[in-house]
């Protein structure tokens, strides 16, 4: 019979090897396998568009600063990274936006404002349902093929060129002006954060 903690060490140095080994490539050396580099890619198809002024978007829009935080679909919003941890950005590249152009941004600030205006009639009627807020984004053209997601007050819609994601409360009306994001919450459309991960 053969000694148990001889049969324990010739298996844990067995598991060692496998373990080791794996990455590994054997080609007159031993060498770590390359890794992969991964570009986020948007999850959605382009969209029509919808909220667009009829005018067109003037030349001399001024463009407002990119916010620091776009709401979530429950309704926090997210700030920056200050941790500085490491592998924070590739743990979540799933939560990055696609970046907009200048002019797009422009267009986008255009579609915000319209949509403000029109949201700004649900809060002078104090119907703050989900239908009524859809019935309000409907009437500028933006619909389900456009992403639109309601909850609770918080609203986003792709407007074909951008994203504008924002709250009508009694006591709040925003919208802020964003991109897609690379994979979005699933079940909401693109413009909304994946509370989650992979």
């Amino acid at each position: 019979m053969a000694n148990p903690i001889r049969r324990s060490v010739a298996a844990a140095a067995l598991l060692l090897i496998i373990v080791t080994a794996c990455g590994t490539e054997r080609s007159g050396g031993v060498r770590s396998a390359p890794q992969p580099t991964v570009t986020p890619q948007t999850s959605f198809a382009p969209r029509p568009t919808c909220a667009q002024p009829a005018e067109g978007v003037p030349a001399d829009i001024p463009s407002s600063p990119a916010p620091s935080a776009v709401p979530d679909a429950d309704g926090t919003r997210q700030g920056e990274n200050g941790d500085g941890a490491p592998h924070y950005d590739e743990n979540h590249a799933y939560r990055m936006q696609v970046p907009l152009a200048e002019d797009q941004r422009a267009q986008g600030e255009a579609s915000a404002r319209l949509i403000r205006k029109e949201l700004e009639n649900v809060r002078e009627e104090g119907d703050f349902s989900d239908a009524r807020i859809a019935a309000a984004l409907k009437r500028l053209g933006c619909g389900k093929e456009h992403g639109v997601y309601i909850w609770s007050g918080f609203y986003s819609v792709h407007t074909g060129v951008t994203c504008v994601s924002g709250h009508v409360t009694k006591d709040e009306l925003t919208g802020d002006v964003h991109g897609a994001y690379a994979e979005p919450q699933p079940g909401t459309g693109p413009c909304v954060e994946n509370r989650g991960g992979h």
